[in-house]
């Protein structure tokens, strides 16, 4: 630094820090500088599908100003794809974004209309309408399903056979392709702050248990992780099926524990665990098997989960995101683009899902996904947070721990 080798600097910095600071000083200049010397400009069209998320604002940004600063010009879609079938498009500039990326919630307006459910002839002609070269979705399973939907549409529709690429963002976590979406890490932070708090009402209620109920649908990462940092002592999730003798040992293990110098007790439910044994359920039995020992509550968090100011992981994962779909999209678009801008991308590697994995961005082909998609219960078939489950028994102290899965997966983890 003191020679003023700062290119060096930022090399020995690693590769990860150079990329964080040129995307750093392209996004947040007053107005556009252009980094590209490319004659062709292209139409890149970016919406909203799913729920909101915080984060998703980040990503559009990002997506908006970079591809200004490529030259190309940018459209935003507003309320999904019913939006643009009522033609509600509109070119951004570079300040219609500005600020955009601590705002939490979905400012382009989103919803959970899938491709085939407005009608993919509709969209392939809106598509040929305002001549778009790409499309980029952000959003949770039902923008990864549209994307599927509209691959497979290409041979009756060629409007769709151009770079279509999926963002993944929504609380869930649900998404195929990715092992963290735009939005989860703020709706695990906002989950945990009201564990907490409630944490603190159950200490000055003497001797209480509450069972919280967490969003996701079938998916139980948010239950699992927030219980894993709240330190509760279970989390009863769709993937990992319990009985009613699973509830008794649970109850068995809090009658010991209050007999005990603790007097406060945590229980957190996915949404979707279990068709019978609901929230209210789990409660009563509590309240029922409990008595003269402690006494239950449950609290149902449901949509304060999506609210909030996005995390600096979500801002930060979302502007990288939203800068490498406008960079792969565009490569593709120039391989095929013609001199009178026609774009006819018809391979599995132009319908994709940009996410994280084994921390590195990857661009992984639907084609490959959709094999590994639960699709009755919208989630992947593997789920790599599924191995931090024993640990909940094992912080809880509970007596039925699942020790010899746990050192597996331990092993297993090594060996890679």
């Amino acid at each position: 630094m003191e020679a003023k080798r700062f290119k060096e600097a930022q090399e020995l910095r690693g590769r990860s820090f150079k990329g964080n600071l040129e995307t750093y000083i392209r996004l947040s200049k007053l107005r556009p500088k252009l980094f590209s010397n490319k004659q062709q400009s292209f139409n890149l069209a970016v919406l909203n599908i799913g729920a909101p998320a915080c984060g998703v604002n980040a990503a559009v940004r990002s997506i908006i100003r970079y591809g200004l600063c490529e030259g190309h010009k940018m459209y935003a879609i507003f309320d999904g794809f019913e939006g643009l079938i009522n033609n509600q498009v509109k070119s951004l500039d570079w300040m219609a974004v500005n600020g955009w990326s601590s705002v939490g919630g979905s400012l382009l307006g989103c919803q959970k209309t899938s491709a085939a459910k407005i009608g993919l002839g509709k969209i392939a002609a809106k598509i040929r309408e305002h001549n778009f070269h790409a499309l980029l979705i952000i959003g949770g399973y039902e923008a990864y399903t549209s994307v599927i939907q509209m691959y497979e549409a290409r041979n009756k529709h060629p409007e769709l056979q151009i770079p279509l690429i999926c963002i993944p963002a929504t609380i869930s976590n649900n998404v195929p392709g990715t092992e963290f979406s735009i939005g989860a890490d703020t709706a695990l932070n906002e989950i945990v702050r009201i564990c907490d708090k409630i944490k603190q009402s159950a200490q000055g209620s003497k001797r209480r248990i509450f069972v919280i109920e967490t969003m996701g649908g079938y998916c139980g990462y948010l239950a699992t992780l927030a219980a894993l940092a709240s330190g509760a002592d279970q989390a009863y999730i769709y993937e990992e099926p319990f009985t009613i003798k699973d509830l008794i040992d649970d109850v068995d293990h809090l009658r010991k524990k209050m007999e005990g110098h603790l007097k406060r007790g945590l229980l957190l439910r996915n949404e979707m665990a279990n068709e019978h044994y609901s929230t209210d359920f789990i409660t009563k039995l509590l309240q029922e098997e409990g008595k003269g020992v402690f006494s239950a509550r449950s609290n149902v968090l449901g949509h304060m989960q999506q609210g909030g100011l996005p995390t600096p992981f979500d801002r930060a994962f979302a502007t990288k995101l939203g800068c490498k779909a406008v960079t792969y999209a565009v490569s593709l678009i120039e391989k095929v683009a013609t001199p009178d801008g026609k774009v006819v991308c018809n391979t599995p590697e132009s319908a994709v899902v940009l996410g994280l994995l084994k921390r590195q961005s990857e661009f992984t082909p639907v084609e490959i996904l959709k094999p590994k998609t639960d699709l009755e219960h919208r989630m992947p078939l593997e789920q790599w947070w599924l191995k931090l489950r024993p640990l909940l028994r094992i912080l809880a102290k509970h007596e039925s721990v699942y020790i010899g899965d746990f050192v597996e997966s331990g092993v297993d983890e090594v060996d890679e």
